[in-house]
């Protein structure tokens, strides 16, 4: 069974990066951050308040998301009954284009302790912020656009253990938000914080989706 997938990213990040566990906190507007050579165990970063940056122009935007070797072919792409069924048969081999690293290293930071469901759907909000004119227009840019995701240190992302069961799961779950092989329960949200924490901005937001530790917001 396959679906398609809605479009766009997450907002102001609380990470709680641990072993194999991770969370978030989004907020309204903000923008790019910074990096160390952290790894897997950093720890939570909160951003109290707001920063906002202005969106750059389109033409100084990077490339668009979607590009060639992202996809697979039509004839390629694998079909599963079940979301678990299809993260198993995607292929997570070969170098990912960098726009598609930004996205499963968003999902590999912010959500790697959560169900499936759960990490498709951080992948389904920046991927819907980057087809939103209110944020930056590929998947990097809303990665790395300040004060969004408290794992991006002076502009870059921590160190990932590439050999982890939790990356391969990251990759695929990247690439199936990413050619829309399955429906995310986010549908078209922009935000998302954990479910521990009661920002002020969601109650002029409309939930989507509560997956585990997550509430998603349009």
């Amino acid at each position: 069974m396959t679906a398609t997938v809605a479009a766009v990213a997450a907002g102001t990040v609380l990470t709680f990066a641990g072993a194999e566990t991770s969370g978030a906190f989004a907020q309204e507007s903000e923008s790019a951050s910074e990096s160390t050579e952290l790894t897997e165990e950093v720890m939570p970063v909160f951003v109290a308040k707001p920063v906002v940056q202005p969106i750059p122009a389109e033409d100084d935007l990077s490339d668009e998301p979607s590009t060639r070797s992202d996809s697979l072919a039509a004839d390629e792409i694998p079909s599963a009954t079940t979301l678990h069924a299809l993260v198993s048969v995607t292929p997570t081999d070969g170098a990912l284009s960098e726009e598609l690293h930004c996205l499963a290293g968003a999902v590999y930071f912010e959500s790697r302790g959560e169900p499936l469901t759960g990490q498709l759907a951080v992948a389904q909000v920046i991927i819907n912020r980057s087809e939103s004119r209110q944020f930056p227009a590929s998947y990097c840019g809303v990665v790395h656009q300040r004060s969004q995701f408290s794992f991006v240190k002076n502009g870059r992302m921590p160190s990932i253990r590439q050999g982890s069961s939790a990356w391969q799961r990251a990759k695929a779950i990247a690439r199936i938000a990413h050619q829309g092989m399955w429906e995310s329960e986010a549908d078209d949200s922009l935000y998302f914080h954990a479910n521990y924490v009661r920002p002020s901005w969601s109650r002029s937001k409309q939930a989507r989706a509560r997956i585990n530790t997550h509430i998603f917001y349009r």
